[in-house]
């Protein structure tokens, strides 16, 4: 079973490299489009990049298409995701282009197609025993959680999620997360938390027990 277990994983990484680069050569005028056009409305930078925890806890820099602006408050403080965030950028998140420019962090190793996915560093320390189970296993730019309702999930149920993906992984799954993340894609579903125009700041769980 080991075996089998650690030739599905030679496979994952196989597929990773060969699904991430096909997807930078005939996506490219896709990415190249909406650089140009985030270019010309919002300006420099292009790609929003900031620090990711992979797997293990390692951190790296996972880069997505910017579809917010810099805007802030007379006091010099970012103002809210939903102030922030620009038709163009509504547009590209709906259609999940955003994350287009992770095809490159999944081509260099830092993530695979298929995973929990990678949150912010500064999340690790705030996450409980069973939740830091999510990083035994690659992130990914989608995964178990992504299909069952993206980040109209709270947090506690997002980590349920990840931490099944980890507890029951196979070549097999991947497959059918990626099959059903298009149909999910098509249809626009998830994109955000309700009343939030993205999903709230993860801020720890009250509770330090296992959630399920």
């Amino acid at each position: 079973m080991a075996r089998d277990k650690k030739f599905q994983r030679f496979l994952k990484r196989v597929m990773d490299i060969l699904g991430s680069g096909a997807g930078l050569i005939f996506l490219s005028p896709v990415i190249l489009y909406y650089a140009h056009k985030i270019s010309k409305e919002m300006g420099s930078p292009v790609f929003y990049n900031r620090l990711r925890a992979g797997q293990n806890g390692k951190a790296f820099k996972l880069y997505k298409f910017r579809t917010m602006t810099d805007a802030k408050d007379k006091d010099g403080n970012l103002l809210p995701d939903g102030e922030r965030l620009t038709e163009l950028g509504k547009k590209i998140r709906s259609s999940s282009i955003d994350e287009l420019p992770q095809l490159w962090n999944v081509l260099k190793g830092d993530i695979s197609l298929v995973g929990p996915r990678p949150l912010l560093l500064d999340y690790v320390p705030l996450y409980n025993k069973e939740q830091k189970r999510r990083l035994d296993v690659p992130q990914g730019i989608t995964g178990w959680a992504q299909i069952n309702g993206r980040n109209s999930l709270t947090w506690e149920q997002k980590f349920k999620n990840d931490v099944w993906y980890v507890d029951n992984w196979s070549l097999w799954l991947d497959i059918k997360i990626l099959f059903i993340t298009v149909l999910k894609v098509l249809k626009h579903e998830g994109i955000s938390a309700e009343g939030e125009a993205t999903m709230p700041k993860f801020e720890g769980s009250k509770t330090n027990a296992r959630f399920f």
